[in-house]
């Protein structure tokens, strides 16, 4: 976290791009602490007492497995669940526990756990994770999960570091490599762009969190090698921004807003973000773009 933050000032990426409000800064740090001190404290408690009342004998079971076995389960008892329920939470049900992800109008690091309340608390790789600790994949978890976190920061980090690795020709074949792999800023920067009309942005995919495979094998990936011109939702802009409290404790606070998925009854407001799209492609086919 010190190596991304200090280099999106070093870059002045962060002075230059990152306009963030006081809801901004609360939503953030309040969201970034209740997962340090609630969501995953809680889930790999609860799975650990469970896991000593139903099933005390398999304590460290799998303790004997190779470092390699358990991360190929890791990947997909953590990595692959958190793709399917990022994917998940695009949906109309899900899309109020996920949405404050997305309206943050900048990246940066600060954005990276930028999400509801319920959010954490629901996703099935904290608990699923608490089982496998439980079954010995202690020391293994902690190297994967800072691994993990290393690349979910960067895709999110203001300084992009792709960037200069792409001009490089002689690696070119690594990138490709690399690109589709793990998320990377072009890809993840992507999925939060404010439009999907001018062929970089992809809000509909690249959903991948440490691995970009799993994109690739579920048909949700999109790769251009450039980054989005703006980044938020269509609505806020129309509308006006959600208050940081409503958007961390939805459904226990609910919008007061036009046209909220933050109330009930409410739904994804597309429409904008439909004519928005609509009319720049069409002001790209008429100049020939």
């Amino acid at each position: 976290m010190l190596g991304f933050a200090g280099m999106e000032f070093v870059s002045q990426r962060y002075k230059d791009t990152v306009h963030a409000s006081g809801d901004d800064t609360k939503l953030e740090l309040l969201m970034f602490l209740s997962l340090l001190a609630v969501a995953q404290p809680l889930a790999l408690l609860v799975t650990a007492k469970l896991c000593a009342w139903l099933m005390p004998a398999q304590l460290n079971a799998l303790a004997g497995l190779p470092w390699w076995g358990m991360v190929t389960i890791l990947l997909v008892g953590d990595d692959l669940t958190q793709y399917l329920w990022h994917r998940a939470s695009h949906s109309p049900w899900l899309w109020p526990l996920h949405r404050a992800h997305h309206t943050a109008q900048y990246m940066s690091i600060r954005v990276t756990y930028r999400n509801n309340f319920f959010y954490y608390l629901m996703m099935p790789g904290l608990w699923i994770a608490g089982v496998l600790i439980y079954l010995g994949f202690g020391t293994v978890y902690a190297v994967y999960i800072v691994l993990k976190l290393v690349v979910i920061l960067g895709a999110h980090c203001a300084w992009r570091w792709d960037e200069p690795l792409y001009r490089i020709k002689a690696l070119r074949p690594l990138m490709w490599v690399v690109e589709r792999l793990i998320s990377t800023p072009a890809t993840h920067w992507a999925h939060h762009a404010l439009t999907n009309a001018d062929g970089i942005g992809h809000c509909r995919g690249n959903f991948g969190n440490l691995l970009f495979v799993w994109d690739l094998l579920l048909g949700t990936a999109h790769i251009t090698r450039r980054y989005p011109a703006q980044v938020g939702l269509q609505d806020d802009l129309v509308y006006g921004q959600e208050r940081w409290y409503t958007q961390v404790f939805y459904p226990l606070l609910q919008s007061r807003r036009q046209h909220s998925a933050l109330c009930s009854g409410g739904r994804i407001c597309a429409e904008a973000q439909t004519r928005q799209d609509e009319a720049l492609s069409a002001r790209r086919s008429s100049s020939g773009l």
